[in-house]
């Protein structure tokens, strides 16, 4: 007998357990806007196989000025909300930093919230590359910091000199690119920068950047399809997102 009803279409599991990039802190930025929807998206990160949610809400000037300890008391809700629900899923508090005059002041004043491992995501402008980045980078490394560059795919003056992602690879920046970008959400020139750097063996990190349930939903169809199967075939082994710790 035929079985009239769709079958429910199950959830297809990441090959890494922690989300390196998202924005589910309740309250502080465009993402998450209270906890209830922080929980709905920590669900959906469940529900993808992750178990670890680094939480790296934006820290830019004059729209998102945040601080550690701003960042901290929204991760201390959240904590709170996610025991009270028996949610099993491990969160850490950090940031996704602009290269903007904020972050220089922040920077300078020690005001950062680096994640696990004392790894540091970092967002450049997207209308042109700091001049002074590489001595930048330099001075976070020597200090023991270990920069990741956030979704390098979307920065469009790069797709006119790839070189310039083979210099900052080579200093020991890791590569961030995101799951959306993949999808062509960011449109087609991000996602022809995506494969360009999983053919030159560039991508250290997946992330979701999920600001909403929108983007998990579209994350989810897209680990279903074929292209999703071959590009991480390219680069699980490559993939670095667990040993944030």
């Amino acid at each position: 007998m035929f079985n009239l009803f769709k079958r429910k279409k199950e959830d297809v599991k990441l090959f890494y357990h922690t989300d390196v990039h998202c924005h589910i802190l309740p309250g502080v930025d465009h993402g998450s806007q209270n906890v209830e929807q922080s929980l709905a998206m920590l669900e959906a990160e469940k529900s993808m196989g992750i178990d670890r949610v680094i939480c790296t809400s934006h820290v830019t000037a004059e729209t998102f000025e945040n601080t550690p300890e701003s960042l901290t008391a929204a991760y201390e809700v959240l904590k709170k909300a996610v025991d009270e629900a028996g949610l099993d899923i491990e969160i850490h508090a950090s940031a996704e930093y602009r290269i903007d005059e904020y972050w220089n002041k922040e920077y300078a004043a020690g005001h950062i919230l680096p994640m696990p491992g004392n790894y540091l995501l970092l967002e450049n402008s997207f209308h042109q590359e700091l001049l002074e980045l590489d001595e930048m980078l330099f001075d976070l490394q020597v200090k023991g910091y270990k920069p990741i560059l956030a979704h390098p795919e979307r920065y469009s003056y790069y797709s006119r000199r790839r070189q310039r992602y083979e210099k900052l690879h080579s200093m020991g920046v890791k590569f961030q690119i995101n799951i959306l970008s993949l999808t062509g959400y960011f449109g087609a020139g991000a996602r022809d920068n995506v494969l360009w750097l999983i053919k030159n063996k560039m991508v250290d990190m997946l992330g979701s950047d999920m600001h909403n349930l929108d983007h998990a939903q579209i994350i989810k169809d897209y680990l279903r399809t074929k292209d999703w199967h071959k590009q991480s075939e390219l680069i699980k082994e490559r993939i670095l997102n667990d040993i944030v710790r």
